[in-house]
C-alpha cells in the first residue's frame, strides 16, 4: 500500500468513525461540523464586527470566506433570492476563497455585534496541509451547497418567468377586451359600421394627428324605407339596412370611413379633394342599390338611395361640411330621390 493510499484510507475511516464530528442532517447546510469549526477557528483570523457593519457588497470581488463565531449576519441577494440570516458556526463567502476574485452575489451585513473567523488563501492552504481529509469533506459539502443554491435560483427564475408570462397574458387579454369594448362603443350593432360616436372619435383623432387632406362627404338616406318596414316587417327592414352597409363597406378604401349615423341614414367619408371622384362614389352607391332592387322578387333586398355630397375643408368646422352635405341630400330627396346631389357655394344638380 502506498503512502497516499494509506492516508486516504485513514481519512475515510476517520469520517466513518466520526472523527470530524457529526455531519449535519442537510449536507448542503452552512453549519460547520464541530471538527471543522475547531480547525477553522484555530487557523483563521479573528475579526470583531459591530451591528450594521457592511462586510461586502453584492457585485464586489472577494477572496475570503467567513465563519461566524458569535453574532448574526444577514445576506441580501436583492431580487434574485430570498435573504438569509446566519448564526454561530455557519459560513459564507466560500466561493471567494475557493475561486479567488469571485463576484459577491449578496450584501453581507452584521446584524449584531459579534466575532467572525476570516479565512484567506494562505489560511486555507494551511487547513489543507493540516487535515486534507476534513477539508475534502468540507469542500464536497460546500460545492453541493453551491449547486443546490444555483438550482434554487433557476427554479425561482423559471417561476418568475412563468409569473411574468402569466401577467403579460393577463395584460394582453385585458387590453384585447378593452379594445373590443372600445370597438363596440364605436360600432353599430346591426350593420357593424361605425356609429355616430365612432364618427366623432374618428374626426377627433384626425384633428389630433394634424390631418390636412381634404375629404369628400356623402350622406346616404334610404328612400321610402318606412314603407319597407310597414309592408314586410322590421326584419326585412334590418336586412335592407345591412345591404346598404355592405355597399358602403365595398366602396370604402383603407383610409375611408363608412358609418351609420342613425335610423336609415348613413355617411361615407372618402379621402379625396376632387368633386368628380366623390361623385363617382355617390353614383356607384345609387346604381348598386338600383341593381339589387332589380334582383328582388317579392321580398325587397334593397330600397332606392338618395345621396348628398360635398367636399370638407379640414380647416373648417365639421358641422359646416355636414350642413352642406345635408342640404344636398335634402335637394336629392326633393327631386324624387334615387340620385346623388352635389353641394357647392350654390346647389347644382348632378
Amino acid at each position: 500500500m502506498t503512502r497516499d493510499s494509506a492516508a486516504s484510507l485513514r481519512t475515510r475511516d476517520s469520517i466513518n468513525s466520526g472523527k470530524y464530528g457529526s455531519a449535519p442532517a442537510d449536507v448542503a447546510t452552512a453549519v460547520l461540523t464541530e471538527a471543522e469549526y475547531e480547525l477553522f477557528a484555530e487557523l483563521g483570523r479573528p475579526r470583531r464586527v459591530e451591528a450594521g457593519q457592511l462586510l461586502f457588497r453584492r457585485g464586489e470581488l472577494g477572496t475570503t470566506m467567513f465563519v461566524i463565531a458569535r453574532g448574526v449576519v444577514d445576506l441580501d441577494f436583492g431580487d434574485d433570492l430570498v435573504g438569509k440570516r446566519l448564526g454561530p458556526s455557519e459560513f459564507f463567502g466560500e466561493l471567494g476563497l475557493l475561486i479567488g476574485d469571485h463576484v459577491r452575489s449578496a450584501d453581507a451585513v452584521a446584524a449584531s455585534d459579534g466575532l467572525l473567523i476570516e479565512l484567506r488563501h494562505e489560511e486555507f492552504q494551511r487547513l489543507v496541509d493540516r487535515d486534507p481529509g476534513l477539508v475534502s469533506y468540507f469542500l464536497r459539502r460546500a460545492i453541493l451547497r453551491v449547486v443546490l443554491n444555483e438550482q434554487s435560483l433557476i427554479r425561482r427564475l423559471r417561476r418568475r418567468n412563468e409569473e411574468l408570462q402569466s401577467a403579460l397574458d393577463s395584460l394582453y387579454a385585458a387590453t384585447h377586451q378593452l379594445n373590443q369594448t372600445e370597438e363596440l362603443v364605436r360600432t353599430d350593432e346591426l350593420t357593424r359600421l361605425y356609429n355616430r360616436r365612432g364618427l366623432t372619435l374618428h374626426l377627433q383623432e384626425r384633428r389630433e394627428q394634424g390631418a390636412q387632406r381634404s375629404m369628400g362627404l356623402l350622406l346616404v338616406d334610404c328612400d321610402r324605407f318606412k314603407q319597407v318596414n310597414d309592408d314586410h316587417g322590421h326584419l326585412i327592414g334590418d336586412r335592407v339596412l345591412q345591404g346598404v352597409a355592405n355597399i358602403l363597406r365595398s366602396v370604402a378604401g383603407p383610409e375611408d370611413l363608412a358609418c351609420r349615423i342613425g335610423g336609415d341614414e348613413f355617411c361615407l367619408l372618402v379621402v379625396s379633394d376632387q368633386r368628380e371622384e366623390v361623385m363617382r362614389f355617390g353614383e356607384f352607391i345609387v346604381s348598386t342599390a338600383q341593381g339589387l332592387m332589380q334582383m328582388s322578387h317579392g321580398t325587397p333586398l334593397m330600397c332606392p338611395l338618395s345621396v348628398g355630397a360635398c367636399l370638407i375643408d379640414p380647416a373648417r368646422d365639421w358641422n359646416d361640411g355636414y350642413a352642406h352635405a345635408d342640404a344636398a341630400l335634402y335637394q336629392a330627396k326633393r327631386l324624387g330621390g334615387n340620385r346623388v346631389h352635389w353641394h357647392d357655394m350654390e346647389l347644382t344638380s348632378a
